[in-house]
């Protein structure tokens, strides 16, 4: 059952007739998927947050029954909104619709010895038993291949509903899948080869569905492993056309937003993760709660890519104000949004500055009207700072959530009354493909650490094709700038 909610919003100058859909027993189901070592790590920490935000324990189980405890009286039951990321079986115990795989089982142990083992179903933890090593052409050609058949029948099994509870238990199936959120790092083995390899199968099976990606990008000065720039050039040929919409972030990025706005002398992995979870969870927002400006999957890619190939916005956050500052002001609407035009609040390394922007995507959460998202807008577009294409005079796709921001308990983060998390599709990342190009033509001129990946199967000539497609998106970006 469908019922629409018609509202009439002006925002940016315009005004906008905006259809919100609620759903009865039809579902809005949608798969996560986390892999490598970063992609379930990022995963922990990204459903720690969710069970936060529902209420749901360790366990699955929602103590007083199923009702939101953060919801407002007179409300109903987690339902169909919440229904789209976890499954109620007929024991009363909430699945999450994600599965967690990686090439060797270090990791994945980590989450079946964790304190969130009870919350997921053993068939949604896969794990290998050979290591991908950094290397793309295993993920891609040797180890991925092996393990492949096993993840594409676990997500079937997802997508019907009959893996995550068997017999008498069983979930109620997805009667509406709505598309995939993957979570990955470009730099690993397993993140960049198998995840190729996987979203071409994908792309088969489950072409009319939505593909969203949160990808852990190159940083710049930190590296996890010298081969990060042929494994990300690699994973970036072949899955560009595969994915609709691509969340970029970068650990050094957050590194400098830990040291230098959470006051955290050494930031550890976990804390890096968490701020990633919030941002992931600002943008899962309305499509887990009902909100007056809901943003579906769809929409995403509808308002942020004008061109399929030009997909990946670069992902902003606000405010960041560290937990131990317990007598902070409460920002504004003016102030956050302001906020997420500055490099310090982006969660990727690159000038805004030096770019135009394209399209942005605000999805507000908390305390949050739309004639203070009006003014705030009113007030950007003003600033001389920030640029956007002469092309494209809108620019703007706004998202209201009433929820607002939760911090898991003993974390980084101080809870506010309102936040946002800014999508921004700018020709300025383009900086970052031709930083991460010049790093690859470094090595490949030499032909340096190549016969790791040939004796795997690869042949020298993808890498020269990969990098040649890396170089027209960088033109792509260019000619996006220009004016007409």
């Amino acid at each position: 059952m469908l019922s629409d909610v018609v509202h009439v919003v002006t925002l940016g100058g315009c005004t906008h007739t905006v259809v919100t859909s609620y759903y009865g027993s039809f579902q809005r189901e949608c798969l996560s998927i986390h892999i490598g070592q970063a992609g379930v790590q990022i995963g922990g920490a990204c459903w720690e947050l969710y069970c936060l935000e529902h209420g749901i324990q360790p366990d699955g189980v929602v103590p007083d029954g199923g009702q939101d405890p953060l919801a407002p009286a007179k409300t109903e039951p987690m339902g169909a909104s919440f229904d789209s990321f976890f499954c109620e079986t007929r024991a009363g115990k909430y699945v999450p619709r994600a599965l967690f795989m990686d090439l060797e089982p270090t990791v994945i142990d980590k989450v079946r010895a964790g304190s969130y083992r009870s919350l997921f179903h053993s068939e949604q933890l896969v794990s290998g038993k050979e290591d991908a090593a950094n290397n793309y052409a295993r993920g891609r050609y040797s180890v991925g291949p092996e393990i492949l058949d096993l993840v594409l029948e676990r997500i079937r099994k997802m997508a019907s509903g009959s893996l995550l509870l068997p017999g008498p238990f069983r979930a109620e199936h997805c009667s509406g899948l709505q598309g995939f959120l993957i979570f990955r790092s470009f730099g690993g083995g397993t993140g960049s080869g198998f995840t190729s390899l996987l979203l071409e199968q994908l792309s088969e099976e489950y072409s009319g569905k939505t593909k969203l990606e949160f990808s852990v990008y190159p940083a710049p000065r930190i590296s996890t492993a010298v081969v990060e720039p042929y494994n990300s050039i690699l994973t970036t040929h072949p899955t560009i056309e595969y994915v609709d919409c691509t969340f970029l972030v970068d650990n050094e990025a957050i590194y400098n937003i830990c040291h230098g706005k959470l006051d955290l002398e050494c930031p550890s992995y976990a804390s890096i993760n968490r701020l990633i979870s919030q941002a992931a969870s600002s943008i899962t927002a309305s499509l887990r709660f009902e909100g007056i400006l809901n943003v579906d999957l769809i929409e995403f890619q509808t308002n942020l890519v004008p061109y399929p190939r030009i997909h990946f916005p670069v992902t902003s956050f606000a405010p960041i104000l560290s937990a131990d500052s317990n007598h902070h002001k409460e920002p504004s609407v003016l102030d956050i949004t302001a906020a997420c035009f500055e490099p310090s609040h982006q969660l990727v390394r690159c000038d805004p500055r030096l770019g135009k922007y394209v399209a942005c995507c605000l999805l507000y959460r908390g305390d949050v009207v739309p004639k203070e998202v009006n003014a705030a807008i009113a007030a950007t577009k003003s600033r001389n700072s920030v640029q956007f294409v002469d092309w494209c005079p809108t620019g703007f796709k706004v998202g209201i959530n009433d929820r607002p921001l939760r911090e898991v308990p003993g974390g980084d983060l101080a809870e506010v009354q309102r936040a946002v998390c800014m999508l921004s599709n700018s020709t300025a990342v383009a900086e970052a493909w031709a930083r991460l190009g010049h790093k690859f033509d470094l090595m490949f001129a030499k032909r340096a650490f190549l016969h790791w990946y040939i004796r795997e199967g690869m042949e020298e000539g993808e890498f020269a094709e990969a990098r040649e497609d890396l170089a027209v998106l960088e033109k792509d970006y260019e000619e996006m700038g220009r004016s007409l």
